[in-house]
């Protein structure tokens, strides 16, 4: 049971950050789920067959806290769906780890942007840029292919380029469900059903949060919610920036200095009977 509640606040925590500030749901839930205990491959397809109840029912407390842009959600959706199908089939045939260093860095530097500017500039309702298409593509292939990233790459291009975060948000959380089913549908034909393991209480959480986020994102004022996006951009990027470049925890290196010393003294302890073992082979 205490197992349950974990992984149901787990759940619940990731898609309440998700719903107000419109990303991190899939890096927040993989990293904990991770430092659980459970395997890369297994917290990766359990997080992504989740989102497909967690986004739809982000989906509808966004539409009915109006906070929604059809106009975004037409020119993400249709190419961020073809980027989550290839990302997906990449993911499941491809090794690919090295381009997500790239893509974590620019998100760092959109983050600081985004801080810079919500000091500077009030933002308005504007009309879908012509890039439109090209971002949700980008947002679909990282979300699918790294197990995470369409928030951190639409929310903060949309906010950072001068979109109202609540439309932006609302938007990308709403598109985000079709985003992600076309993933898992991809990764249900590539490698099969996942494990239902703390499945449901990891459904159950992400649900119940989900009317919290809508709420939220209409109350917050767009200045404050600006830059609770930028500083969640940029501690995101940094950890999965030491995490691409294999940076060493403090942790990591005690176990290590630990282990030099282990082999250190076994080494000592057998030059030590050399000698002895010599003068039993004598007699």
């Amino acid at each position: 049971m205490d197992s349950w509640w974990l992984f149901f606040a787990v759940g619940f925590g990731a898609q309440l950050v998700d719903g107000t500030l419109g990303m991190a749901y899939g890096v927040l839930s993989n990293t904990a789920l991770m430092a659980i205990g459970l395997p890369p491959a297994h917290a990766s397809a359990l997080v992504h067959t989740a989102e497909i109840f967690t986004t739809s029912a982000s989906a509808a407390s966004h539409i009915y806290h109006r906070n929604v842009d059809w106009r975004l959600v037409a020119r993400l959706g249709i190419t961020g769906v073809l980027g989550a199908i290839l990302g997906a089939w990449v993911l499941s045939n491809v090794e690919v780890t090295s381009a997500r260093r790239f893509v974590y860095a620019y998100l760092l530097v959109m983050g600081l942007y985004i801080l810079w500017k919500s000091m500077r500039i009030t933002v308005e309702a504007r009309k879908p840029a012509g890039w439109m298409a090209l971002l949700g593509f980008a947002g679909g292939f990282l979300d699918a292919s790294g197990g995470g990233g369409w928030g951190p790459m639409t929310t903060s291009t949309l906010v950072g380029s001068g979109y109202a975060p609540r439309y932006s948000v609302g938007s990308v959380n709403t598109t985000e469900f079709f985003v992600t089913a076309a993933a898992a549908t991809t990764f249900f034909t590539e490698l099969g059903a996942v494990a239902l393991d703390h499945f449901f209480p990891l459904v159950l959480g992400g649900v119940l949060a989900a009317p919290f986020g809508g709420w939220l994102v209409k109350k917050v004022p767009a200045q404050k919610l600006m830059t609770a996006v930028g500083l969640l951009i940029v501690a995101v990027s940094v950890f999965q920036l030491l995490r691409a470049f294999q940076v060493p925890s403090l942790t990591d290196r005690r176990s290590r200095k630990n282990n030099r010393c282990c082999v250190s003294s076994l080494t000592m302890h057998l030059r030590g009977l050399a000698p002895l073992s010599g003068r039993v082979a004598g007699h």
